[in-house]
């Protein structure tokens, strides 16, 4: 394993970092099992291990807590705070009466006496970056927390954060978690910049784009009808060749046998954009199936997003390697990416993503990549990206009617 430097902190890290957001009830329930899977990792070289108080209602928290018991000092632990952890309105957001609360919690959950990294999981357009930077200046100096970071953030409030932090005294986030992949580099524009510009770590999450560069969820077929579950073919990883139709033909009824209720479609319309990140996170790699995610997420059917997969698989086959393993190298070989995060929900999944450890991409596939997603550009967005207040709030971007006119 090649460690890399996290941002300047001077803490050494492995480029892939071990993501628990599927330990726990939302995605693997057998304690055992995920257990292993981080014992595994570790004894592969990584070190690094991110999950966050709201996986699986802290059940998450409580599992890596175990699965370190004897090994906390040779990992490089991160959690995050922000989404809701209950009904009571307090019991989330950036504030200080919730940052404290939250960090003891974690720490308890964990069984630890400090966090190496410790994240806001979005930003809080109710509170004052100046009380976030406060208490965890704090924490820093109490020792319970060692650096902090951000996660999600446009690039003017990572500047904005860099400032309030300079002029207060505060200390500064050091790192920053954006999702990044072939098919949303969006973030190439302005955030890594800001990353490079400040030295901050970049720990990016869905390097995968939510499962669509594993190479299970495929384009239509040219006569399915358009916006269904089984509108979207699921296919196993393995190059492209002549299909089995039983194979299909069983996919299509075990899709045709998942329930979708109106609450479901009323679910993925309204509250995904933005309204409730904590189950549009946790739905995306726990909840079913690959086709059941496809029904129940937007970005999933893109047909834009599934036309450049297609494209891509024959770019991975030319190159001898899995798409997977194509997704994978390719987010770690941005100079601004620190690591990129795997989230693992079965030992398989382990496997294939460390059997794809060596991979490097050279320049003849890099400028393919760029060629059919130009950089800086997104490919659709992912559901549970976040939404900047102007974005939800249509009254943030329209003046008063009587102001509209120009006379």
């Amino acid at each position: 394993m090649q460690y890399r430097t996290l941002g300047r902190t001077g803490i050494k890290v492995s480029p892939y970092a071990l993501g628990a957001m599927m330990f726990g009830a939302v995605g693997n329930s057998d304690h055992g099992e995920s257990i292993r899977i981080i014992h595994k990792a570790l004894d592969a070289g990584i070190n690094f291990i991110d999950t966050a108080d709201m996986y699986s209602a802290g059940e998450s928290e409580q599992i890596v807590g175990r699965a370190l018991a004897g090994r906390r000092d040779r990992v490089v632990l991160a959690t995050k705070s922000h989404l809701p952890m209950g009904d009571d309105p307090n019991q989330r957001g950036n504030s200080r009466r919730w940052i404290m609360t939250a960090v003891e919690d974690s720490l308890r959950r964990l069984g630890t006496d400090y966090i190496d990294l410790f994240q806001m999981h979005r930003p809080d357009p109710d509170t004052d970056i100046e009380e976030t930077l406060s208490a965890l200046t704090d924490l820093v100096r109490s020792g319970k927390v060692r650096t902090i970071g951000s996660s999600t953030m446009p690039a003017s409030e990572i500047v904005e954060a860099q400032w309030v932090s300079e002029r207060r005294g505060y200390e500064r986030f050091r790192t920053e978690q954006p999702p990044y992949s072939i098919l949303n580099r969006g973030i190439e524009r302005e955030v890594l910049p800001m990353v490079q510009k400040y030295g901050l770590g970049a720990l990016v999450w869905s390097p995968l784009a939510g499962g669509q560069l594993t190479g299970r969820i495929r384009k239509p077929h040219p006569a399915a009808p358009r916006h269904t579950e089984s509108n979207v073919r699921h296919t196993e990883d393995q190059p492209r060749t002549e299909r089995d139709p039983r194979r299909d033909e069983s996919a299509r009824r075990r899709t045709e046998d998942q329930p979708r209720t109106e609450r479901d479609l009323r679910r993925t319309e309204v509250e995904l954009p933005g309204t409730d990140p904590r189950r549009a996170e946790a739905d995306l790699r726990g909840a079913g199936s690959d086709l059941r995610r496809a029904g129940r997420y937007k970005f999933m059917t893109d047909e834009r997003r599934l036309e450049v997969v297609e494209e891509l698989i024959p770019v991975a086959e030319a190159a001898g390697i899995k798409l997977t393993h194509l997704a994978m190298a390719f987010a770690i070989a941005h100079p601004a990416v620190t690591s990129a995060i795997i989230g693992p929900r079965t030992m398989e999944h382990l496997d294939d993503a460390l059997a794809g450890l060596d991979v490097v991409l050279g320049d003849d596939i890099l400028d393919t990549i760029d060629k059919l997603v130009p950089p800086g550009t997104d490919v659709g967005r992912l559901d549970m990206d976040y939404n900047t207040p102007p974005i939800l709030d249509p009254t943030l971007r329209r003046r008063p009617l009587n102001t509209r006119s120009a006379a």
